[in-house]
Formats: structure tokens, sequence, C-alpha cells
């Protein structure tokens, strides 16, 4: 599988797989785990997105029983995780409100938390998850440059930024900002047309995609038109209608890291299908005219 370079020392594979809910799968055991670990790797998916709220802030140590129960698949994945969101639940039950941290101190101590539950010596990626109104660039630029410098985390970027927040912390650092994971889907499609993409483009930044499936909605009775071209595409090209939906973010120039996420090992074993789709321009065009709801102006 394609890989790119986000930064000097980190690829990631061109199709990441997303843990956000493999708290909810029914096993959550170390064996089930390495399963769906296999099914990525052995279509070149090497890249395995995690964040500490994930599952109540349980998804992390999950994933970290599997690497403990089967510690040689450590050296074959690279691994992404979040933090900055301190909602009430789980090990922050007792707070009075859902909010976000990006202080130094609260940085710091998620990471060597994230060590610790993930069963790792370094995270290869570090995401601060949502933009904070209350963010001091320059400290929290200078914790970020701090756990990249003390070698417990190999590169750092941001999820869900606009282009504002990303020059207000990128100019407080030292250290490329080296990707924002933003929402981007046929139907979370502002991001191609109000600068978002464009200017991750303008600076060479590799975007990720999470919810590349609009959380199954892409399929659903109330997008009849959309539902209709992907189905007609996927019985084209003999792939299901969600490799076509994963085709048309791969197709843009923009470089875009699709972040498939699913509990079922057979639909994670075919996600690379995607790359079986012929999406040419007419085709990519038919499918965000379907997202428009009309034809583009």
């Amino acid at each position: 599988m394609e890989r790119v370079e986000l930064t000097v020392g980190l690829e990631l594979s061109r199709i990441v797989y997303g843990m956000w809910r493999l708290c909810d799968d029914s096993d959550t055991s170390p064996a089930h785990v390495q399963h769906k670990i296999e099914a990525c790797l052995e279509q070149g998916i090497t890249s395995f997105d995690q964040a500490d709220i994930y599952g109540a802030y349980r998804a992390e140590a999950v994933l970290g029983a599997a690497l403990a129960a089967a510690p040689h698949l450590r050296e074959r994945m690279e691994i992404v995780t979040k933090c900055g969101i301190v909602a009430p639940i789980g090990k922050y039950a007792g707070r009075r409100v859902k909010y976000y941290d990006t202080g130094a101190a609260h940085i710091a101590g998620c990471i060597d938390r994230s060590l610790r539950k993930l069963n790792v010596e370094r995270i290869d990626l570090l995401l601060i998850h949502r933009p904070d109104p209350l963010m001091d660039a320059v400290g929290t630029g200078r914790a970020l440059d701090e756990a990249v410098a003390s070698g417990k985390v190999r590169a750092v970027g941001v999820s869900n930024f606009r282009p504002h927040d990303w020059t207000l912390l990128q100019g407080a650092m030292e250290t490329r900002l080296a990707t924002n994971q933003i929402e981007l889907s046929l139907l979370a499609n502002d991001a191609f047309s109000n600068g978002d993409l464009a200017f991750l483009q303008e600076r060479d930044i590799a975007p990720m995609a999470w919810s590349p499936l609009a959380g199954g909605a892409l399929m659903s009775s109330g997008h009849a038109a959309m539902n209709a071209a992907l189905r007609e595409i996927a019985a084209r090209d003999g792939v299901e209608p969600m490799h076509v939906a994963i085709a048309w973010l791969l197709a843009h120039p923009a470089c875009i890291l699709p972040v498939f996420g699913s509990n079922t090992l057979d639909r994670i074993r075919t996600v690379s299908d995607a790359f079986k789709v012929n999406m040419d321009r007419q085709t990519w065009y038919l499918l965000y005219t379907a997202a428009l709801g009309h034809e583009v102006p």
C-alpha cells in the first residue's frame, strides 16, 4: 500500500485503521484485537488511530493489552493517539462539565498515561484533539516541542483545527505540525470549498480524514441519490459502496489519509479494495453532485 511521509522520520499507510469504536465490540480480548491488527497489516495498513477519550478512556488499554500479548506486532505499526478532551466519564467522572485542556501539565500527563496504557515506549504521532478557546499557544507549543525532544513522541499534529487555530499554534513552535485530522466524507464536504483543504495543500500537509463513511449515514434512506450513486459505481468496479466512498477521498490531490473504523473483520479485511475503484474526474463529480444535492455552479 502507498505510504505517506508526514514529517521526517514518520510515514503512515495511506489508509489508517481507526479505533474509536474498539470498546463497542462485544469481544475486546487481546486475541480478537490482534486479529483486527493482523487483518490490517496483511493489506499494508500499518497505522492505527487512537485517542485517550475513546471507549470512555479505555480503548488505549484495550490496544495495549493486545500489544502486550503479541509484542512482535508493535514494530510493524505506527500508533497515533490524541489528547486534550476532558469529559465527565471514566476517570474524569467527577468533573462538572466537558472541557478542553491544552495546558502543558495536562499534555505531559496524557502522554505518560498513553504510553503506559498502550504498552509502548514511544507514540508515533500525538494530536491535540480539539481546538481549545483557552489555549495558550506558547505553553501548548512548548509542551509539544518538549514531547518530541524527550523522545516520548515521534511527531505531533492537531485534529479539528481551522487554519487560524493552526497558524496560532504553529507560530509558537519549533517542531513542524505533521497533520490535521478533520472530518471529511461525501457528506462532510465543506473543507473542499471553504479553504481548509487548500490551506493544508499550500503547506504540503497531508490531512487525515475521520469518519470517511459519515458514520454509516452515506447508505441511509435519507440519502437516496448518494446511496444509488455509490451502489452503481460499486457494481461497475466489483467492490462495495464503502470502498467507493473511501476512493472518493483517496482521489483528491490533497493526499487525504482516510481513517476507517469497523469492528467487523470481513469489512476490515477488504478495505483496501478502495484502490480498485476507477475514480476518474466525472465519477468524482457525480458523487460530489449527489452529495451537494445539486449540480455545481
